[in-house]
């Protein structure tokens, strides 16, 4: 999908420190690719405390047989 964005190039310049050789688009790509990827990471922290464990007692399954 082609989107025309105007990128501050203060914000563009120091990622050459990072990656030389990634033009504009792939460092926009990656960027996002970052961001959903830490989304997800908050949506499995912020279920922390919600589940509960209950812990499989499998040497009294094995009677019931």
């Amino acid at each position: 999908m082609a989107i025309k964005l105007s990128i501050d190039p203060k914000l563009m310049k120091p990622r050459l420190n990072y990656a030389a050789r990634t033009p504009g688009e792939a460092a926009v790509t990656k960027a996002l690719e970052e961001f959903i990827a830490r989304r997800r990471q908050k949506r499995l922290l912020d279920l922390v405390g919600e589940l509960t464990w209950q812990p499989y007692g499998y040497k009294a399954e094995r009677g019931r047989h």
